[in-house]
């Protein structure tokens, strides 16, 4: 079994969030942290928020690329993991995201 730590984030726009964090270890160790407040009604000036944080704790081979949009905003962003074990806790770290976010959510997603 693995400790998960509740605590609360506020986010840029001021919406507090309750977020849950765990350790994924294997030979390297990521941090995962990841919350939201759930369905609210529509975009995000309904107020839904989602945050997904992952932290490379040792060892992790891990490159993020990100392409901005011509109003200086997010338009993608290119993940790319090296090794086996790099895999192996991407993929735990994925199954927390995804379970927090069913639960948090309070609805069920297919």
């Amino acid at each position: 079994m693995f400790a998960i730590k509740e605590k609360t984030r506020v986010l840029p726009d001021g919406t507090k969030l309750t977020t849950f964090t765990r350790e994924v270890a294997s030979a390297n160790t990521l941090e995962v942290e990841v919350g939201t407040n759930g369905f609210k009604g529509g975009n995000a000036s309904c107020g839904g928020r989602t945050y997904i944080r992952i932290k490379d704790l040792g060892g992790t081979d891990m490159f993020v690329k990100r392409f901005r949009a011509e109003n200086g905003n997010t338009a993608e962003f290119e993940l790319y993991l090296g090794g086996d074990c790099e895999l192996e806790t991407m993929l735990r770290a994925l199954k927390f995201v995804v379970k927090v976010l069913e639960e948090e959510s309070k609805e069920v997603v297919d």
